[in-house]
């Protein structure tokens, strides 16, 4: 792991992360501006409502149980993909990353429609938990290919036992990728809509939602999307927090760049069900139900190719769009928050992280706004949904930026700078270089959440343009099961793509941060 320069940040790459950070708040100035314009009056009348205390702890409630469930699967799981002697490893890694191709409202339409009578807390726990355990297991299983086993033989041939020597020798090496994954859980749980709203758990998505659609009080609307801002805010301050004092108490962790295979023997068959329960309970389930209701007479009779067709090429092309506004925006925040500290730097990452908290609706309603305030010829164009995909996912971009730029050693780029090239030549045949892995893992984690993302898209989305998600939503409000049973098999099969490569990138870049090593 690289050590921080204690230098101030280049002025440009500085103005440029300030830039990011200002396109990326545009929701949240909308939201100021909106809740400006209610009065005192009128945000105290919201707090005084019986719902909203309850609307606020079963917000709270699900993001906890779901982060602190993910973690509890996704460590365990990234040390079999990593540490582990595991037959067929290259296809567990695949299935590990095969749940982010499900969004939750795909996975609960499936699981909906097997048990019509799941509803409420734990539904919504359950399945969000399975969609979100990659979060967790994808980055952890990196930073353990990148890692070293040499500090827990050490541990070991001091007495210690085996979870002792996991814990004083691996723990600090994998602590940041554990908690930028228990992050990016929280505040995709904290944002989620789909999912809940189907399994009828008022949080306060669906709260938002809710008046949003009655059009009558979006200052209810706006006041109670500024709560939730504040979760995210005191989410992304604790992992801050977190992440500096895992630093402060055990600095850079080096050892022997060697890894340790371990056998497991009679926990082979408890590790297969381990791996095996997320993907299949969040992908299998589904997909045989979906595949049951497809080949039902009514479903193919309704079918309309050219319209599955048409709305498959929307999905990538917006997506793909997406995740290129999204590495753009995040690039300079990720570098300034890999290589150096303080409290703008601080300030400006968790401006950065903040997007990801925010429901889709705000985001869209808040760039249909702008674009007819600032920019009326982009209303309604490709150019406003791909940017609000951009400012959405920007979060998961800046998370996989800062590691993989955190892997550089600055050493390498200290000799560069020694030979005459300038800090953009060096980051560009340098860090840049050697980041590529983790970069590309960045982009397909959000293109491959863009293709699911749905608020923003029934807001923003061209007139007479559909994607897959809108098409199996609109099917799906009306519980016209059969007839969405297409669009959601054809979106899984094409989120399937990046899911595949995204899990490919990721062990391309731990093979590449052991070779670094």
């Amino acid at each position: 792991m690289s050590r921080t320069p204690a230098v101030r940040p280049p002025r440009a790459l500085l103005a440029a992360a300030v830039v990011a950070c200002a396109l990326a708040a545009i929701p949240l100035v909308y939201l100021l501006v909106r809740v400006g314009t209610a009065g005192f009056e009128d945000i105290a009348a919201v707090f005084e409502r019986p719902r909203v205390p309850v609307l606020i702890g079963n917000t709270v409630l699900l993001a906890a149980s779901v982060t602190l469930a993910t973690v509890a699967i996704g460590v365990p799981s990234a040390f079999l993909l990593a540490r582990a002697r595991l037959r067929g490893r290259a296809v567990w890694t695949v299935l590990a990353a095969l749940p982010l191709a499900v969004p939750s409202y795909l996975a609960a339409y499936g699981w909906l429609a097997a048990l019509p009578w799941m509803q409420g807390f734990w539904a919504a726990w359950f399945v969000l938990t399975l969609v979100a355990v990659p979060y967790v297991t994808l980055p952890v299983a990196a930073a353990l290919r990148a890692g070293t086993t040499g500090l827990d033989d050490v541990a070991r041939t001091l007495g210690r036992g085996p979870l002792a020597a996991f814990r004083l020798g691996t723990w600090p090496q994998i602590r940041p990728a554990v908690l930028a994954g228990a992050l990016l859980v929280c505040l995709y749980t904290l944002s989620d809509f789909g999912g809940v709203a189907l399994f009828r758990y008022q949080v306060l998505t669906t709260a938002i939602q809710q008046a949003y659609g009655a059009s009558f009080n979006r200052d209810y609307a706006a006041i109670l999307a500024s709560l939730l801002v504040l979760l995210a805010v005191a989410v992304v301050i604790a992992e801050q927090f977190a992440r500096g004092r895992a630093a402060r108490q055990f600095g850079a962790v080096t050892g022997p760049a060697r890894q340790r295979r371990v056998r497991l023997g009679t926990w082979s068959a408890p590790a297969v069900v381990l791996l095996a329960v997320p993907p299949g309970l969040a992908v299998i389930v589904p997909v045989a139900v979906l595949v049951v209701r497809l080949f039902e007479a009514e479903t193919l009779r309704e079918f309309d190719a050219a319209e599955l067709a048409a709305a498959a090429g929307n999905t990538v092309l917006l997506s793909a769009g997406g995740a290129v506004v999204a590495i753009a925006l995040a690039l300079p925040i990720g570098i300034l928050a890999a290589r150096y500290r303080g409290r703008i730097i601080r300030a400006i990452e968790t401006t950065g992280y903040l997007a990801l908290g925010l429901p889709g609706i705000v985001v869209g309603l808040s760039l249909v706004f702008f674009s007819l305030a600032a920019v009326p010829a982009l209303y309604q164009t490709a150019f406003v949904l791909a940017f609000a995909y951009g400012v959405l996912f920007m979060p998961k971009a800046i998370g996989g930026i800062r590691g993989a730029t955190a892997q550089v050693p600055t050493s390498l780029e200290d000799v560069s700078l020694t030979l005459g090239n300038g800090r953009l030549r060096t980051w560009w045949l340098v860090t840049a270089r050697l980041a590529r892995p983790g970069i590309a893992a960045a982009a397909l984690l959000v293109a491959v959440t863009a293709m699911k993302e749905l608020p923003a898209t029934l807001l923003l989305r061209p007139t007479g343009t559909d994607t897959l998600a809108t098409e199996l939503w609109s099917r799906t409000d009306v519980s016209a099961y059969g007839a969405a049973a297409p669009y959601a098999v054809t979106l899984l099969l094409v989120a399937a793509v990046p899911a595949f490569l995204l899990s490919r990138a990721r062990a391309g870049a731990g093979e590449l941060d052991e070779a670094v090593a």
